[in-house]
C-alpha cells in the first residue's frame, strides 16, 4: 500500500467521524452488515480479530464492496497481521502498543493505528514513526480530560478514542482537536448483527452520523 492510499484511508475515517467496531459470527453477515452501514452514510469498518469469521468477512467485503473502507481490528499478532492483509484489509486497529506487531504491519505497507493510555505509550509509537493513535479504553483511562493533557505535549499526534463512547458523549469527544474520529460499537451490536436486524443497523447508523455532524 503506497503512502498516498494511506492518506487515502486516514482521509476517508476523518471524513466519516465514526469507526464502527465490528464483531461478526459469520463471514454470511458481512456484506448485509457493510450494506447496511453504506446506507446509514458510513462506508467504514473496523472488523475485529474476535472470532474465527474475521479475515473471511474481511475479504467478502473488500473483494464485493471495493467503496467499503474495511479494516482489521483487535490485532494481536504478526499472524493476524499477515492475514488481515491477505485478506484484503486497508488498515489495522491494535487494543494495546505491541512493538513487534507494528512492525510486521510496517513491514507489509498497512497503517496500523495501536491502542494507547499513556505519554509512555504515546512515545513508544511515536518513536516508531505513529501519529495516529487509538485511545483506549477510552473512558477508563480518564476520557476527555486525559486527551485534553496529551494536546499539550503532543500537539502532532492524533488519537481514535474507544470504548465506553456512545450517543450521550460522542460529541463532547468529537469537539476535540486531537481527535480525528470516535470508535464504536452502539450502531453494530453484536447481537442485532446476529439477529439479521440490518434495517435496524442502518438506523442506528444513520442517527449516529448525524449527531457527529453535529
Amino acid at each position: 500500500m503506497t503512502a498516498q492510499h494511506q492518506d487515502v484511508v486516514k482521509r476517508k475515517i476523518a471524513q466519516a467521524r465514526l469507526l464502527p467496531v465490528v464483531v461478526l459470527d459469520s463471514a454470511a453477515q458481512a456484506l448485509p452488515l457493510a450494506d447496511a452501514l453504506a446506507e446509514g452514510g458510513l462506508p467504514v469498518a473496523e472488523v475485529t480479530f474476535r472470532t474465527d469469521a474475521a479475515a473471511e468477512s474481511i475479504k467478502a467485503i473488500a473483494q464485493a464492496r471495493p467503496d467499503m473502507v474495511v479494516g482489521a481490528g483487535t490485532v494481536l499478532s504478526a499472524d493476524h497481521v499477515a492475514r488481515a492483509v491477505e485478506a484484503g484489509a486497508q488498515f489495522l486497529v491494535s487494543p494495546g502498543f505491541n512493538p513487534a506487531v507494528v512492525a510486521a504491519a510496517q513491514e507489509a505497507g498497512i497503517p496500523i493505528v495501536p491502542g494507547v493510555n499513556s505519554p509512555t505509550n504515546v512515545e513508544a509509537a511515536m518513536a516508531m514513526g505513529l501519529k495516529l493513535l487509538k485511545f483506549f479504553p477510552a473512558e477508563v483511562s480518564g476520557g476527555i480530560p486525559m486527551l485534553k493533557s496529551l494536546s499539550g505535549p503532543y500537539g502532532n499526534v492524533s488519537f481514535i478514542p474507544t470504548g465506553g463512547i456512545g450517543p450521550k458523549n460522542l460529541n463532547d469527544y468529537l469537539a476535540l482537536s486531537n481527535v480525528l474520529a470516535c470508535g464504536g460499537s452502539w450502531m453494530v451490536d453484536r447481537k442485532t448483527v446476529a439477529a439479521g436486524q440490518f434495517d435496524e443497523i442502518t438506523r442506528l447508523t444513520r442517527a449516529a452520523v448525524a449527531l457527529a455532524a453535529k
